[in-house]
C-alpha cells in the first residue's frame, strides 16, 4: 500500500461479516489522485455459508457500509462471491479493477485464482463500461465545474484505451496522463482540496479533449485484439471455483 491509504484498512475492511477473499482500495487513491481530505474506498468479496445460499433465509449478496475513522471518511462495498463472479463475467471495468487493484488490504488464495483468470475475462466489451462511465462523470462535471469529476471522466477514459490496446489494466492517472500538459497541474490541485473548482487554464483544453479521447476510445475498441466475450473455458473455471468455495473445498 502507499503512504495515502491508512494502516487501519483492514481492520476497516475486517468489519465485513463472513469471510473475505479479498479488500482493495479503489477510488481517488487507485486513480492516483486522493486529496488530503479524499475518503477511502474499499472494495471487497465475501463468501456467504451454504446454508445462507440454499434456504429460505438468505444472506446478503451486497453489504454497504460508511463511517469515518479517524477523520477520514469510509466506503465499504462487498459483494457475495457468486454476485462479484456474474458481474466479473459481465464485461465490468469497476469489478475488474477492484480485483486487480494494486492497493490491497486482505488478500487469500482465492483472491489469487480469481487474478490469475482476469487476462482471459478482459474483452473489447468492456469498452461499453468506460464509456457509459465517462458520459456520467462529464454530466456531473459541467454540472458542478469541479475538478474531480474532470478527472474521473480522463481516467476512465485513458484506462479504457489503455486497457482496449494492451489488454491490461492502468488506472494511475498520473501515468495515463503523462502525454496531456495539463494533467499534472489538475492533479496537484485536487490533491489540495477534493471539491476544488477546474483551474480556467484547463476547462478550455478539457472541453475538446474529452470527445477526441472518447473517439480514441471507440476506435480504440473497434481496431483491439481482444475478444468481444470472455472465455468460455476461463467462465468453465470461475463456476468450478464458486462450487468448489461453496462446498468448503480447497
Amino acid at each position: 500500500m502507499t503512504l495515502d491509504v491508512p494502516e487501519w484498512a483492514a481492520d476497516a475492511a475486517t468489519a465485513v461479516p463472513y469471510p473475505l477473499i479479498f479488500a482493495t482500495v479503489s477510488g481517488a487513491h487507485l486513480y492516483g489522485f486522493a486529496s488530503v481530505d479524499s475518503d477511502l474506498d474499499l472494495r471487497a468479496s465475501h463468501i456467504l455459508p451454504a446454508h445462507e445460499v440454499v434456504g429460505l433465509r438468505t444472506g446478503p449478496e451486497t453489504i454497504q457500509d460508511t463511517g469515518v475513522r479517524d477523520g477520514v471518511e469510509l466506503d465499504v462495498v462487498s459483494h457475495d462471491l457468486r454476485k462479484f463472479a456474474k458481474l466479473f463475467n459481465s464485461r465490468n471495468g469497476y469489478v475488474l479493477e477492484q480485483l486487480m487493484s494494486p492497493l490491497v488490504v486482505v488478500t487469500s488464495p482465492l483472491h489469487e485464482q480469481l487474478k490469475a483468470l482476469a487476462p482471459r475475462m478482459i474483452t473489447s466489451g468492456h469498452a461499453h463500461h468506460y464509456l457509459g462511465f465517462s458520459h456520467s462523470q462529464q454530466k456531473l462535471y459541467h454540472n458542478t465545474g469541479r475538478i474531480k469529476p474532470a478527472l474521473y471522466t480522463l481516467r476512465v477514459l485513458l484506462t479504457g484505451i489503455h486497457l482496449m490496446r494492451t489488454g491490461t489494466l492502468e488506472c494511475d492517472l498520473g501515468v495515463l496522463g503523462q502525454h496531456i500538459p495539463y494533467v499534472p497541474e489538475l492533479i496537484a490541485t485536487k490533491r489540495e482540496a477534493e471539491h476544488g473548482p477546474m483551474p480556467a487554464t484547463a476547462a478550455a483544453h478539457l472541453a475538446a479533449d474529452i470527445p477526441a479521447l472518447r473517439a480514441e476510445l471507440e476506435e480504440a475498441r473497434d481496431k483491439s485484439h481482444l475478444p468481444g466475450y470472455a472465455d468460455p473455458g476461463a467462465v468453465d473455471e470461475l463456476h468450478d471455483l464458486i462450487v468448489r468455495t461453496r462446498l468448503g473445498q480447497s
